[in-house]
């Protein structure tokens, strides 16, 4: 909205302010909508923590988990709707909202996120400890994912939109198709969703990584809309991506502003809403950008903590009861191990880091 706002004010007669053509450029409002996310997220998180707490909107604690985590019980979770509000105002704020890709890439966050809400609610307001059921969880976020796999399908220009790319290779693609696309797509969407979901179960542990990435999905994104640094980094031109860096812009803001709020020790947790929509973002986004393969390897971490549930349910079930982890997810594993709380979360942060800035190199090493 303030872009159109901007541009009329510099194309009206009589007001002619040039001055304003500036919001024209990508960049700048990628870097206001970082600005405007974490301001939102500042102002409005003692409000909202309040009134999570006022209604008794507090987190449930396992109790086979670390005893360090009984402390934890009651504390305001759900505050992921926190992270939303200032995606969701930052984004139709800064956002191109004529692409497509915007539309498409909010609605699937939005959508996600509900399905986490009515999750959340059944759990901690309705005090039923199964929440959604997990057919149901998994049939609408798979409804979910599926129908913005379909149109990002349909609603492909040219065969280069619905490639695999593999990172480090300039000319190795491989065509999918339709259905092919269709699949990866909604594999991609649904299991970034859940595995971020599974992440977070720390104090910070999830969300730090989440805005490292979302950050890193900003520069591919603005790479992948713009004719001439696509060419010279031989990534694939995918018209109107680059409004998408505004939009990760926006999600790496509100995970910052989020964070001050959920850093050790925790004044509110983000829950499902949060969590499930954060991960369906990073999801579709490297979709629509054409980097499936680059956010398995930035989100190294979250791919990690599902294969250790898997791994740990699929073992147990085969020997009849024994373990591969102390206990999964595989944070869980590490704090059972001895590690302290803030000791995994700081060290699976200077992990993912590394793992984004891996990531990033392939743009350049091809």
């Amino acid at each position: 909205m303030l872009l159109k706002l901007a541009l009329w004010m510099a194309s009206v007669e009589g007001l002619n302010i040039r001055a304003f053509n500036v919001f024209g450029y990508i960049t700048l409002r990628a870097m206001l909508a970082v600005l405007t996310a974490l301001v939102i997220s500042f102002i409005f998180g003692p409000p909202v923590i309040r009134w999570l707490a006022k209604k008794k909107i507090g987190q449930a604690v396992r109790d086979d988990g670390p005893k360090s985590h009984l402390t934890k019980a009651g504390t305001p979770t759900m505050g992921g709707a926190l992270v939303l509000i200032a995606i969701g105002v930052t984004t139709l704020l800064w956002g191109d909202l004529s692409s497509d890709y915007v539309w498409v890439v909010l609605l699937v966050t939005l959508g996600f996120g509900a399905v986490g809400w009515v999750d959340d609610w059944r759990k901690v307001v309705h005090r039923d400890p199964k929440g959604l059921p997990s057919r149901w969880k998994y049939l609408w976020t798979s409804l979910i994912a599926l129908a913005a796999a379909l149109y990002l399908g349909y609603s492909a220009d040219t065969p280069a939109h619905t490639q695999l790319i593999v990172p480090f290779f300039k000319s190795v693609a491989y065509p999918l198709g339709l259905f092919g696309f269709v699949a990866l797509s909604y594999f991609v969407i649904n299991g970034t969703s859940h595995a971020v979901n599974l992440t977070d179960g720390l104090d910070g542990l999830a969300i730090m990584p989440t805005v490292m990435v979302a950050a890193a999905l900003a520069i591919f994104a603005y790479v992948a809309g713009h004719v001439g640094f696509s060419k010279y980094l031989g990534v694939p031109y995918i018209a109107g991506t680059g409004e998408l860096a505004v939009f990760c812009g926006a999600m790496a803001g509100a995970g910052l502003g989020f964070l001050w709020f959920n850093a050790y020790p925790a004044e509110v947790f983000m829950g499902d809403v949060g969590a499930l929509a954060l991960g369906a973002a990073l999801g579709t986004v490297a979709v629509i950008v054409r980097q499936e393969i680059v956010l398995f390897i930035m989100g190294g971490l979250f791919v990690a903590e599902t294969l250790s549930v898997m791994l740990q349910v699929a073992y147990f079930r085969w020997t009849g009861g024994k373990r591969i982890f102390r206990m999964a997810p595989l944070h869980h594993h590490y704090e059972l191990g001895g590690w302290k709380e803030t000791q995994v979360v700081v060290r699976f942060w200077i992990i993912t880091l590394m793992l984004v800035l891996f990531g990033l190199s392939t743009l350049k090493l091809r």
